[in-house]
């Protein structure tokens, strides 16, 4: 197998790419064994290499946007048979605690199967897999998008969970993949969305998902152009948090997503009081979100905007790209 192993954290040593890997063993007991598609560039593997996470296993191979063909499954599986094209979510789930019991896997205590964390993930040409850490794809979904449908769409999509038509919806860091994908669950939910991005050159890139406002700012002054938001998807964190906060209507919610800087918000806890606001973290899409997800896809076009597809030897350069900033959507590598 192919794949590309982050042996230290941090940016002076370059991930490891290894074209002639030891082949992972034969699926036992409830795992499958999945063929890589495409594995998408997130910026949480910025942070797992930024070693943020104290429990990050090293050596590990990054990736929790992976898709794939299942090539062999264990003898315990019941959900998927060889040939099922799968996704990946970001853990798996016990399938016994209250949480499963309700559908809630993404917030199941006694998951242990974190891709790229706690155990090897999708920067392969293979890779292992509980049952449960998979969801199903449908064939026609192009590679790149469908490696990162989960942590893109389905992120979004569960953050903006329960938003009402007509309602006002902000989205921050509205280029990102993330970011990108909720305007247009917004959009495809009947809110109006207003945007926010840092660089000019952005504007009319997210005003095409459509956006019905995009504001140019750097993350500290957008609350005076706008105000009234029912609920905010917050896809950056620090730099557009309070911000953000400042942005809602009374009794209005955040929810956030993103966390791409290390430094730590400031939170005024009278403001929150008296203006009964609600902020909420977003623990990941589950399957049936993203059941219901693909069946809004189905009524609307919801588009993955593809920064580039690589091959798995550019890893190391993908990751360095995507931390330089400024880039549209998401990078993919191609195994």
């Amino acid at each position: 197998m192919r794949r590309a192993r982050l042996v230290a954290s941090g940016w002076d040593q370059d991930l490891v790419y290894e074209p002639a890997a030891e082949d992972p063993p034969a699926p036992q007991g409830p795992m499958v064994l999945v063929a890589v598609e495409a594995c998408g560039v997130c910026h949480r593997d910025l942070i797992d290499r930024g070693g943020r996470f104290a429990f990050l296993q090293l050596p590990i191979t990054p990736g929790h946007e992976a898709v794939g063909r299942v090539i062999a499954v264990g003898s315990e599986v019941t959900r998927w048979k060889v040939g099922d094209r799968v996704g990946t979510l970001h853990r798996d789930g016990c399938g016994d605690c209250a949480a499963c019991a309700e559908g809630e896997t993404s917030l199941c205590e006694r998951a242990s199967w974190v891709f790229g964390i706690l155990t090897d993930g999708g920067y392969a040409s293979s890779l292992s897999a509980p049952e449960s850490a998979l969801y199903a794809l449908p064939d026609e979904l192009p590679a790149a998008e469908a490696a990162a449908y989960q942590c893109t769409f389905g992120t979004a999509y569960r953050g903006l969970n329960g938003v009402q038509r007509g309602q006002r919806v902000l989205i921050t860091g509205a280029n990102g993949g993330v970011g990108a994908a909720g305007v247009q669950v917004g959009k495809a939910l009947g809110a109006e969305v207003i945007a926010v991005v840092r660089d000019e050159k952005q504007r009319e890139f997210v005003a095409s998902l459509g956006a019905d406002q995009v504001i140019v700012d750097d993350g500290n002054d957008f609350h005076k152009q706008v105000r009234g938001i029912d609920a905010a998807l917050d896809c950056v964190g620090q730099p557009t948090f309070n911000a953000t906060l400042r942005s809602l209507r009374i009794g209005g919610r955040v929810t956030v997503v993103g966390n791409v800087v290390a430094e730590r918000a400031m939170l005024n806890l009278g403001y929150v009081i008296v203006n009964a606001l609600r902020i909420t973290g977003s623990s990941g899409a589950t399957a049936r979100d993203m059941a219901a997800l693909l069946e809004l896809r189905q009524r609307h076009s919801l588009r993955l905007p593809i920064a580039e597809e690589l091959p798995l030897a550019e890893a190391d350069a993908a990751q360095r790209r995507l931390r330089s900033g400024g880039i549209r959507g998401r990078l993919v590598l191609r195994p």
